[in-house]
């Protein structure tokens, strides 16, 4: 029997234009992530600073969300949606200029401020493009409108990443120096101008093209959606009380916390493990392409799965093989362990959608608004824990393989920390998924009665 749905379009003709705006945005996020983790290394070397200093970066970037994602939440309820975008795309777009009197500076802090910045934005556009997408249609095509529009989100990646590596880190000065600590001021002085000046550009661009984005949408009539229902103080303290003892969302929140703090780990000290084996930014950058391939891969492949086996025992299953693969990264050294940190992204890529789902899985309408801002907020882990990290790398110097800790270098001891990660999200799947382990008990219930049709047969 034929589904019907899929005899109805996605996207009407009127609305086709203000979808493309809108997709555009799951891009632009991505763009930002990829973009921004290369950095980490890039300040280190042009300011000398060391691994933890330089963590600050995915400190004031990760940080923005947490602290913007609530109160962009809150506003949705009163605004439409096309108001949030307006008011994420010009936090955004502030955020990325700030870059232009940063390099002028030259202040470290100055950089984390306008990433700071850039994320309120994200935050709003996070919060307001989805359920806009949504909205652009029938709904009984609204899932395939949003994952149509979420297929963008990695090609936003594999996007800043190449930016990233082809017009930052390939003509960075300070890092063609052997030894660029040991210059002279004047001629650090000026590399350092110089390198400063090749951060700041791509941020420069972007933020234009971000006010570019800005107006179509300002000047464009695109159908407004507002949220119907207001929200009283006393709902969402009601709300807030009912989460609070939901076991299964409050260890999702914890989970989510502890799977982008690995993922961010996972993408930023690639280049710290690369520089342990000798080998240089540009080359470390082809191997976190090839970690966001995979990522991109597994997304399909684990979209697939899951027509077949339950969310928690997938979940459960990726998660075990990115802590083996972690393993693999501790245990083993140069191009070998660094191909298991790149493995890991491909276990990593239904973790955030998964975690999302499930942890919201069973909430009333009001319960599951205020609950996904929490889970939104759980980006802080990509604020926190790649700074620990950092400060376990540190432990004897600004190098990333001054000593060794149980047996192997400091940079391998470190990824002991997204190892844990990894394995309290598997834990999180199994708890959420009460079956013993069977064949059967994998698999969703249609599939199950396939298997015992076939068996049967």
């Amino acid at each position: 029997m034929k589904n019907n749905n899929y005899n109805t379009k996605s996207i009407s003709k009127k609305n086709l234009f203000p979808f493309i705006l809108v997709t555009l945005l799951f891009g632009l996020w991505g763009f930002a992530n990829a973009v921004t983790d290369p950095m980490v290394q890039a300040f280190k070397k042009v300011l000398e600073l060391s691994n933890s200093q330089a963590a600050w970066v995915q400190m004031a970037f990760y940080g923005g969300y947490f602290c913007m994602a609530l109160p962009a939440s809150m506003f949705m309820k009163k605004y439409s949606y096309k108001v949030g975008i307006l008011i994420g795309l010009g936090l955004y777009a502030t955020g990325a200029l700030l870059f232009y009197p940063a390099a002028i500076t030259e202040q470290f802090w100055f950089f984390c401020l306008g990433l700071y910045v850039l994320t309120f934005g994200l935050a709003f556009l996070e919060t307001a493009a989805n359920p806009y997408v949504l909205s652009l249609g029938s709904k009984e095509t609204a899932t395939r409108r949003l994952n149509l529009a979420q297929s963008f989100n990695p090609i936003g990646l594999l996007g800043g990443l190449l930016i990233a590596q082809q017009f930052v880190l390939k003509n960075l000065k300070s890092d063609d120096i052997q030894n660029f600590s040991s210059l002279d001021e004047a001629s650090k002085v000026l590399i350092k101008t110089t390198d400063l000046m090749t951060i700041r550009d791509p941020y420069v661009i972007l933020g234009l093209v971000i006010l570019g984005i800005f107006v179509l949408f300002l000047i464009n009539k695109i159908p407004e959606s507002k949220n119907s229902e207001k929200s009283s103080s006393e709902n969402i303290g009601q709300a807030l009380k009912a989460l609070i003892k939901n076991k299964k969302y409050v260890s999702g929140v914890m989970a989510q916390t502890l799977y982008i703090g690995a993922q961010i780990m996972c993408w930023t000290y690639i280049y710290h493990y690369a520089e342990a084996g000798n080998i240089d930014n540009v080359t470390a950058g082809y191997y976190q392409f090839a970690a966001f391939v995979l990522f991109t891969v597994g997304r399909g492949v684990g979209t697939f799965l899951l027509k077949y086996v339950s969310e928690g025992k997938l979940l459960s299953l990726f998660g075990m093989g990115a802590a083996a693969s972690m393993v693999g990264a501790i245990l083993l050294n140069n191009v070998i362990g660094l191909n298991f940190i790149v493995l890991a992204s491909f276990f990593m890529s239904i973790m955030y959608p998964t975690i999302f789902g499930t942890a919201l899985s069973g909430l009333t309408e009001e319960e599951s608004k205020i609950g996904s801002a929490g889970l939104v907020m759980g980006i802080v882990g990509g604020a926190l824990m790649p700074k620990l990290q950092g400060s376990i790398i540190d432990i004897s110097g600004s190098g990333v393989a001054d000593i060794q800790i149980m047996g192997v270098s400091e940079v391998n001891f470190s990824f002991l920390l997204p190892l844990i990660c990894f394995a309290y999200v598997s834990w999180y799947g199994l708890s959420v998924s009460r079956k013993k382990y069977s064949i059967q008990s994998f698999l969703k219930p249609k599939a199950q009665e396939t298997l015992s049709y076939n068996c049967e047969i």
